[in-house]
């Protein structure tokens, strides 16, 4: 059974397509990256994966739960970070966790032991009794990390998970996205960064339009994009035609920085 199947998945706002006939699976145990430039339909799929949006057709599933007609089931396997900092700001770190533990009626002792192993890792114990509003960028993504892996999910779905840490904690955040595919679980990840991309990934999609462009893992997308040794990055800007682009910005920059 794969992780997360897409099926010919389509959502449009008005006269714009974001997702257009979209299929990929993420097998079980796989680090799979979800890479396209902004507007692609990235956050799209996620949420319609999530079940926070309905398809306009099509089909999407999370170890074979509908995520359209069981939403809630489908969370049960999942730890998301979404790409906007979802949060209650009149709550501390400890308060929330505490809550969550409470709504996915998890045993007090086992919760309490992991909130304490992620706080003392992500360096987080001088903020988890501060209230979340008064916390900075890079301490609320520690706080949704932290929220996302409390009850050991079988899916980490990470949508920009890496934007606003600091080194350390990013360093850190690799490590555990590795340890869990490794113990057997899967990822989906979704990021501009593609050095991340292609050091973590086992496999990537690259769309473009809401559509699937490329998918393989690194060399078969080399080989997908006729460029032996490429790296990600390269490649994707191939796979997505904007080669050319880019060649005539650094021209044009060029040119104005020597005046």
């Amino acid at each position: 059974m794969s992780a997360v199947r897409i099926e010919n998945l389509v959502k449009s706002f008005g006269n714009l397509v974001a997702v257009n006939e979209l299929s990929l699976d993420v097998r079980e145990g796989e680090i799979y990256g979800l890479l396209g430039p902004n507007g692609a339909g990235k956050t799209t799929t996620i949420k319609m994966l999530m079940g926070l949006l309905d398809p306009d057709s099509g089909y999407a599933s999370v170890f074979g739960v509908d995520s359209t007609e069981n939403p809630v089931e489908v969370k049960r396997f999942v730890g998301y970070v979404p790409e906007d900092q979802q949060l209650y700001d009149s709550l501390t770190p400890r308060e929330l966790f505490n809550f969550i533990a409470s709504i996915r009626q998890l045993p007090q002792e086992k919760v309490s032991r992991r909130i304490k192993e992620f706080v003392k890792a992500l360096d987080f114990g001088k903020h988890y009794d501060k209230m979340i509003v008064t916390l900075s960028q890079g301490n609320k993504q520690k706080t949704m990390l932290i929220a996302a892996l409390l009850h050991a999910p079988k899916l980490l779905i990470l949508d920009e998970p890496f934007s606003s840490l600091d080194v350390r904690s990013a360093k850190i955040m690799k490590d555990i996205v590795r340890i869990h595919a490794q113990n057997g679980g899967s990822v989906l990840l979704s990021t501009h960064v593609m050095e991340v991309a292609e050091g973590l990934c086992d496999r990537v999609g690259i769309i473009d339009e809401g559509i699937l462009v490329a998918e393989g893992t690194l060399d078969e997308l080399r080989v997908t994009a006729h460029k032996d040794g490429a790296t990600l990055e390269s490649l994707f800007l191939k796979l997505t035609e904007q080669e050319e682009e880019v060649e005539e910005g650094v021209s044009v920059l060029k040119e104005a920085l020597a005046e």
